[in-house]
């Protein structure tokens, strides 16, 4: 059975289909469009499969425009909080090969999966009316199965993976994974996936959000938990 790619919320049954994916996106804007809140997450989603995600991100992104580049040709750019800006390539991103660090972070957010479903049940269970929720920053009224938990900006998965790396020094070379029915990689160390369960555990300041919605600009500098913030 082949892999599929996961890119966030999102499965392709390729490379080409992950690519054609992007490229739609891309060429649905005009020069110095700004991307919509449905095609900016993709594009998040996507950075955060980067190796140096965290030096991308910086100080948090504003919002993603399509940037005009040599002989007309479009790509998208990454508009940070402090104006400093970047170019983006999907296709580079999709046609790289796995890194140690994303093949790690795939194989975490495994490993808290059941945590972040538990999450999501619970909110469900507590405040949702006639089969409706809040989504914690719209107000909007959704259903079910269309609400997802969202680390809330800075500390984004791939920051709190890196920060458990740093603090447990742990050798990202050398790890063991598995697979079941050609899954996701999954953490081999049954000790290791409790370690980092644990970890998020304490670091992750977690809101139910509609899936569309981009988180990646009001919220850049605060770290400390709010009120409205979940846990696990």
């Amino acid at each position: 059975m082949r892999k599929l790619i996961e890119i966030g919320d999102k499965e392709f049954a390729s490379k080409k289909d992950a690519l054609t994916h992007f490229k739609t996106i891309l060429n649905s804007y005009n020069f110095g469009d700004k991307l919509n809140q449905d095609d900016t997450k993709d594009i998040l989603d996507l950075l955060e499969t980067h190796p140096n995600v965290i030096e991308k991100i910086g100080v948090g992104i504003e919002n993603v425009r399509i940037a005009r580049l040599k002989y007309d040709t479009k790509s998208f750019e990454l508009v940070r909080t402090d104006g400093s800006t970047e170019y983006f390539s999907y296709t580079k991103r999709i046609n790289a090969p796995k890194t140690d660090f994303t093949k790690f972070c795939e194989a975490c957010r495994q490993a808290i999966q059941k945590d972040l479903r538990n999450v999501k049940l619970a909110y469900f269970d507590k405040f949702s009316k006639k089969g409706q929720v809040k989504c914690q920053e719209t107000g909007e009224l959704l259903k079910y199965e269309d609400i997802n938990v969202d680390h809330r900006q800075p500390n984004t998965f791939s920051v709190i993976v890196d920060r458990f790396i740093e603090v447990y020094k742990i050798d990202i070379q050398n790890i063991e994974y598995f697979q079941v029915d050609g899954s996701s990689d999954e953490l081999a160390d049954e000790d290791l996936k409790q370690k980092f369960r644990e970890y998020h555990k304490d670091k992750a300041n977690l809101r139910i959000v509609k899936k569309s919605l981009n988180l990646g600009r009001s919220f850049q500098a605060r770290i400390s938990r709010q009120k409205k913030d979940l846990t696990i």
